[in-house]
């Protein structure tokens, strides 16, 4: 099979738009997993996340020799309070109001809440060589020894970030400006990845150019991210891999470069992120879970996961993929904002990744004005290895609103042997848009009571 581009298929979608069949939908289109308890599920999975289970004692990094100001290297001091914490049982390490500067990472443990007080910030480095010698994590879904994230756990349990202070990648920092050297390294990645080279030999320190994660977790039970702001990620801002009960809730994003994701939930189950402001230079909120051949062997899929009364603004808003290998399923978006940007919900896939993406769940939405507002770009680029499309269905978007779709209501690009099937639109009104409709390869795609540009459409699409 080839990948499709959009740009190398505009001439075939507008031919194939003319034998789109379309016909008046029944009762008996709607998917068979579709029923009014779906969201009944919300409650179970809320219900059974665990919040982490800290001590409330208190340990203060000034108290062991920590200085503010942003001049003075802090994080010596800090690492001795977390392991001065961990030694008596665990507890709070508080950095109080003012710049504390940490040239390198700062590893969390286990039974440690990171609190960050109104008025500190926590700026870390601007010198590459600080965040050395690597450490094993995940890099756009495939397990490598890189730079280590500025804030970095590695199989901990019971572990917060919490507090209103502000977590700062640092305007300034070397990683910057790696965004355009580190193709070669992409390569490279990709190709040990789908080769399945042993990750001990997957080594990316001095010389390469994949830049960090501001936090990620990489295995964890029972996280807790709570209040802060962060902003200047070199890369994907707040990362969970591998991690298991997971709460984020009233934490602020504002970070604008290049694949700054707001939150990027990977492999990762009974996850609820809540009432949080993302501005970001990517994905708002993204799931994941693997890539590629690495992706598809670990086998860990996303599941379980609520989106709730969020405030998204950035490149796209939602999105899964197009890391998802490993599998995602019964995730639910509801009562969100999207505010602009380039794709409002944007779900992604390539030849390259496989992985089931199924039983997704959209609804109570206001979307102000995105170019395009539901895009499924299952012909990603970047196709290196080819023979295992992605499989996206079972998906309904209910009671959503949008002010404007500068080019597109909704875009699908698939392949032949492998369609997007079973896609539910219903109760949506658009109240201006450009297009309706560009379908490559979409089986029983389904507008129930939708309203584009004042005309209501109650169809369904089968596109071959």
């Amino acid at each position: 099979m080839k990948n499709f581009s959009l740009k190398n298929k505009i001439s075939h979608l507008l031919i194939c738009s003319l034998f789109i069949s379309i016909s008046a939908h029944a009762n008996n289109d709607i998917p068979a997993s579709v029923s009014n308890n779906d969201w009944a599920m919300v409650d179970k999975i809320l219900a059974k996340i665990q919040l982490p289970n800290i001590q409330s004692q208190r340990f203060t990094i000034s108290d062991f020799g920590a200085i503010s100001g942003g001049t003075n290297d802090t994080r010596p001091a800090i690492l001795a309070t977390i392991a001065h914490a961990v030694k008596h049982g665990g507890g709070k390490v508080v950095i109080p109001q003012g710049i504390w500067l940490s040239n390198g990472p700062i590893i969390l443990q286990s039974g440690i809440n990171l609190h960050l007080e109104q008025g500190a910030t926590l700026l870390f480095s601007a010198n590459a060589d600080d965040y050395l010698p690597v450490v094993k994590k995940r890099w756009e879904g495939t397990e490598i020894f890189g730079y280590s994230p500025m804030i970095y756990a590695h199989n901990v349990e019971d572990v917060a970030i919490t507090g209103k202070g502000v977590i700062d990648g640092n305007t300034d920092s070397d990683f910057h400006l790696w965004h355009a050297k580190q193709q070669p390294d992409i390569i490279t990645l990709r190709t040990m990845g789908i080769k399945g080279v042993p990750v001990e030999q997957r080594q990316f320190g001095q010389g390469h150019f994949l830049r960090p994660e501001l936090i990620q977790f990489f295995g964890a039970k029972r996280v807790l991210l709570e209040g802060y702001t962060a902003k200047n990620s070199p890369f994907w801002v707040n990362h969970l891999v591998y991690t298991d009960h997971a709460t984020v809730r009233d934490i602020k994003v504002d970070s604008h470069r290049s694949n700054n994701d707001g939150i990027d939930i990977e492999s990762s189950t009974y996850v609820l992120v809540e009432h949080s402001h993302f501005r970001t230079g990517d994905d708002a909120v993204v799931v994941k879970s693997g890539r590629d051949k690495d992706g598809r062997d670990i086998g860990k899929p996303s599941q379980y996961i609520v989106v709730r009364n969020n405030d998204m603004g950035g490149e796209d808003g939602i999105a899964l993929g197009s890391e998802m290998s490993g599998g995602i399923s019964h995730v639910y978006f509801t009562d969100n904002i999207l505010r602009s940007g380039k794709a409002a919900i944007r779900f992604k896939g390539s030849l390259d990744r496989g992985g089931l993406v199924e039983h997704i769940r959209v609804r109570n939405m206001t979307i102000a004005e995105f170019d395009d507002i539901f895009w499924f770009q299952l012909n990603y680029p970047g196709v290196i290895e080819g023979g295992h499309p992605s499989v996206y269905r079972d998906i309904v978007f209910e009671n959503i609103t949008v002010e404007k779709a500068k080019r597109i209501v909704f875009e699908a690009h698939a392949y032949k042997d492998f369609p997007i099937e079973d896609i539910l639109l219903k109760d949506v009104t658009i109240k201006e848009a450009k297009q309706t409709l560009i379908l490559e390869h979409v089986k029983n795609l389904i507008f129930d009571n939708v309203s584009i540009n004042d005309e209501v459409i109650n169809k369904t699409y089968n596109q071959h």
